[in-house]
């Protein structure tokens, strides 16, 4: 029997999962359910809007949105977005998923900490992007009954300090490789948590340019 949280029905299919199966394996129980709420608060951010999207490729976007945290990639030199981004690619591709079903993915993870682009794309990019902003930030945090946020969280609980933990959990994926920080939310994340983390600057790099005007 379908499993339904909230009047969310969770994809079941060999896919997804395979989906839940690695990324449980690769992820803390904090982040695994963070992972699982971004998914139930963007499916109905998605049935509230009457869009149209394809639950279970929504469904593996949120289990990777932060598969780049993972300690494997604390050497790369992108983005923990791309890392994600990539590391679906290549599991959707495993399971042989269509490419524009692969490539819309892809942008959904590597766009979701990037505000006010999503919500201008495709509602699958949309959708990430609106449960990981949810679960995280409380973003439209009203539109959400009292109901089915309650119903998410006794099914896949925020443990105590979640807040801080979640942050933490960032800032660690991130730490040595700070200059991929630079314009998004993320140099917020390690402007907290590392006393030595000096953000990049537009203006500076503009004004400190070889340009000689």
């Amino acid at each position: 029997m379908k499993k339904s949280i909230a009047g969310v029905d969770i994809p079941d299919g060999a896919v997804a999962q395979a989906a839940t199966d690695l990324t449980q394996r690769m992820e803390s129980e904090l982040m695994f359910h963070h992972a699982q709420r971004a998914f139930l608060f963007g499916a109905l951010t998605g049935y509230r809007e009457n869009l149209r999207f394809d639950a279970e490729l929504l469904y593996v976007g949120a289990m990777f949105h932060n598969a780049g945290l993972n300690a494997r990639y604390q050497r790369s030199p992108y983005r923990f977005e791309v890392d994600g981004a990539n590391a679906a690619r290549e599991f959707l591709k495993q399971h042989a998923v269509a490419e524009h079903g692969i490539a819309e993915v892809w942008m959904a993870i590597a766009l979701h900490t990037t505000p006010g682009i999503p919500e201008h794309l495709s509602p699958l990019v949309a959708l990430i992007s609106a449960g990981v902003q949810m679960d995280a930030r409380g973003a439209r945090y009203d539109e959400f009954t009292a109901q089915q946020r309650d119903e998410i969280v006794q099914a896949y609980p925020r443990e105590s300090g979640f807040k801080k933990k979640l942050i933490e959990a960032y800032a660690r994926g991130m730490e040595h490789r700070p200059a991929t920080t630079f314009g998004t939310v993320n140099a917020d994340v390690l402007d907290r948590w590392d006393p030595n983390y000096r953000r990049l600057n537009f203006c500076g790099m503009v004004l400190g340019s070889d340009w000689p005007n």
